[in-house]
């Protein structure tokens, strides 16, 4: 049994509401498919660095948020041009910054 969706829409309205709600500051880099496109997390630290998120399967199955790709200090722009490239081979990807606390276990993963 597949469980069902939410629209991509909504599921990133929802990281902006929790991320502000924490105290933080959100905002789409990217919109994309309304109800079925991807959604790409780009967490920044205290340091300005981004770390990139994906929701990818585990080994039980279930989709987890994972860091895919950390922001290096000596050569940010590489980091910008991966999300640009993201975008050029997928148009309906979300990209959502999100500024806050700890992302892991406050937004992304909430026990």
């Amino acid at each position: 049994m597949v469980a069902a969706r939410l629209p991509a829409s909504l599921e990133v309205a929802g990281l902006l509401r929790q991320a502000q709600a924490a105290g933080g500051f959100a905002v789409v880099l990217h919109k994309g498919e309304p109800d079925s496109g991807t959604i790409l997390v780009v967490g920044i630290d205290r340091q300005g660095l981004g770390t990139l998120y994906e929701r990818l399967p585990d080994p039980s199955g279930r989709r987890r948020w994972i860091a895919v790709r950390q922001q290096n200090d000596s050569d940010r722009a590489e980091f910008d041009s991966y999300l640009d490239r993201r975008c050029r081979q997928d148009s309906d990807v979300w990209i959502v910054e999100l500024t806050v606390a700890d992302i892991e276990r406050s937004i992304l993963n909430p026990a």
